[in-house]
């Protein structure tokens, strides 16, 4: 495996209309009491979005989803790239139009802006620490009903997508082990019903498992939650033979221990299920009746 390939492309923002039309109408059953009370009927405003710490963008065109479904008149403009690595005080973009729609869609669109403008951040920094040596990929463990925002935004990040879901391939993992009896009848079935564009992948967590696995016909072997010095060996046995997979206990700081051993991919569960939101503000510049 070419384990120095770019990241894949970023590819199309995805279309969260279902998932947007759902946090709206959880937001706002009860109205905006608040707005109504105090904001005169007719109230025109300019907005503006503002990174206030060092971030990558990802998310502009969910902005511009969110207040297309609260208030078609609003204006979106200015919006910075996704993908794009600005530095705290950056103005991401610029909204106008009526003040009760900004009002009534900023908590949504900045909480998934925030979201995916984090997982986007933290992926950059497992990318950058990898340094070209090894693939960082994500897992499943995405926030339910946005996968889809999670997935686009590792990519906006520079990293790569682990398989959508569980018809997206073929990874035996411990229960399934379990279940079949054995690792040798796990992957001796799936090699011989798994659809043919569809590589074979297999968990373990021994050497012996790996040698197994291997024997079995697995083309591909996550090393699951080994300390360093097993994945060494793991690496010794497995190179050049199936293309070897990390996961469990991936921090920053094992990254470049995991590249110089030699593995090709890395697959981190935190770049989606531990990201810290980005801390994003929209301020309002100017209001007229």
């Amino acid at each position: 495996m070419d384990a120095m390939k770019p990241a894949c492309a970023v590819g199309q923002p995805p279309d969260l209309r279902e998932a947007i039309a759902a946090a709206l109408r959880e937001d706002l059953s009860g109205g905006d009491v608040t707005t109504r009370c105090t904001v005169p009927h007719g109230t025109e405003a300019g907005a503006k979005l503002v990174a206030r710490e060092d971030l990558v963008v990802c998310g502009m065109s969910v902005v511009r989803q969110v207040f297309t479904q609260v208030d078609a008149t609003v204006d979106c403009f200015d919006f910075a790239d996704d993908g794009e690595s600005v530095a705290a005080g950056a103005v991401l973009g610029r909204l106008q139009g009526p003040a009760a729609s900004l009002l009534a869609g900023e908590r949504t669109a900045l909480n998934l802006l925030q979201r995916s403008c984090g997982v986007a951040t933290q992926t950059q920094a497992y990318v950058a620490a990898a340094r070209g040596r090894l693939r960082v990929a994500d897992t499943r463990k995405t926030m339910p009903g946005l996968r889809a925002l999670d997935r686009y935004a590792v990519r906006c990040g520079g990293g790569h997508n682990h398989r959508n879901d569980l018809g997206g391939g073929v990874l035996i993992k411990e229960n399934h082990v379990r279940a079949a009896g054995g690792i040798s009848p796990a992957v001796r079935r799936a090699r011989d019903s798994a659809p043919h564009l569809l590589k074979v992948a297999c968990e373990v967590e021994t050497l012996d498992q790996l040698d197994e696995a291997i024997a079995a016909g697995a083309e591909i072997v996550l090393l699951d939650n080994m300390d360093d010095d097993t994945v060494r060996r793991a690496v010794a046995r497995g190179q050049d033979r199936v293309i070897l997979e990390v996961s469990g206990g991936i921090t920053l700081e094992r990254i470049d221990v995991l590249a110089e051993l030699g593995v090709d991919v890395v697959s981190v569960g935190a770049l989606t299920h531990s990201a810290r939101a980005a801390d994003i503000s929209l301020l309002f510049e100017a209001a007229m009746s």
